[in-house]
């Protein structure tokens, strides 16, 4: 379990799991609201696959005190930054800084790992709350792209000031 002792916007603790065998089907279930599908798939589920399949990503559960609420992946790219993908918070769940949380544990147990001092993202350009969201926790565009997402960086200056 990974766990900063981040609490969400409603007083929740979370933490980040391992998708194991008794809470993968909440995970798979994890659904974005529906003006977030053209940024993310439907359902969580396609991301375990990713995860499962193409053995570049690992997948971990997101928790809110005792229920899972999300999903986040995470990478170690050839040149050895480390990469947060496929984070998704189930609509029911947003507008609780879950999000903010996620990504504040997640970059605080990053950063923590060997070679951990290099953290990306990559969104789309018109994915603005994204963005935002993302610039408000010390993520930079670098001014490179993957296919049309735009890849973003935390500054080493805010490694430790999330």
């Amino acid at each position: 379990m990974i766990d900063h002792g981040i609490l969400d916007g409603t007083g929740r603790r979370v933490t980040l799991r391992e998708v194991d065998e008794e809470n993968w089907r909440a995970v798979a279930d994890i659904a974005p609201l529906d003006e977030q599908r053209r940024y993310v798939p439907a359902l969580a589920a396609r991301y375990l696959l990713l995860s499962m399949r193409e053995g570049s990503w690992n997948s971990l559960a997101v928790y809110a005190d005792d229920t899972v609420v999300g999903h986040v992946m995470w990478g170690v790219d050839e040149d050895g930054s480390h990469w947060i993908g496929g984070m998704m918070i189930d609509g029911s769940e947003q507008g609780k800084g879950l999000g903010r949380a996620l990504l504040r544990t997640m970059t605080a147990w990053l950063a923590a790992q060997e070679g951990g001092w290099t953290i990306r993202l990559a969104y789309q350009p018109d994915n603005i709350v994204a963005g935002r969201l993302y610039e408000s926790l010390g993520f930079v565009p670098t001014g490179a792209v993957d296919g049309e997402e735009v890849i973003a960086e935390l500054a080493p200056s805010r490694l430790g000031d999330r």
